[in-house]
């Protein structure tokens, strides 16, 4: 019986497994149970082939402890010829009723947010950047410790 139910147990995680074939590359990096405004979560990306094109994104897992609509983040991707491409991106992740977006069974939901796409690669190592930049209303500065947000992620995805 235990060897019936270690075969059954493989054979469902390769079938989720396969099941996702444009992945590329997916990490997430958790930032605790609030991300502090001076932290960066940062990703080193794998060598890409340089004749095909990419969507990447950004996935967000946060809880119902997030209190606001929307999400800024700065995003900067390093690239091999030294040239850094800096975005500053805003996300919904809330409904106006305060309900979160986002996939998920439990309040914890995750959101898989475009952040390029069509992207082209030239050849070397590329690193990714991710910060936030919420404010409250009114105010200058930044919200020091941001609640809700669990784990920050990047994935690409090639394009078939």
């Amino acid at each position: 019986m235990n060897l019936r139910n270690s075969v059954l147990y493989f054979l469902v995680l390769i079938a989720l497994v396969s099941c996702d074939k444009k992945r590329v590359f997916d990490e997430y990096k958790s930032v605790g149970n609030a991300w502090n405004k001076d932290s960066i979560v940062s990703f080193d990306l794998p060598a890409m082939d340089v004749k095909k094109q990419y969507n990447l994104f950004l996935n967000i897992r946060d809880n119902n402890d997030y209190p606001f609509n929307n999400l800024f983040l700065i995003v900067s991707l390093e690239q091999p010829n030294k040239k850094t491409l800096v975005d500053t991106l805003e996300y919904q992740m809330a409904n106006p009723d305060g309900s979160l977006l986002g996939e998920g069974f439990t309040d914890i939901k995750e959101s898989k947010l475009v952040y390029k796409e069509r992207v082209k690669f030239i050849p070397g190592a590329y690193k990714v950047h991710i910060k936030q930049a919420v404010r409250q209303t009114g105010k200058v500065s930044g919200v020091k410790e941001l609640k809700g947000i669990t784990d920050v992620g990047f994935r690409i995805e090639k394009i078939e």
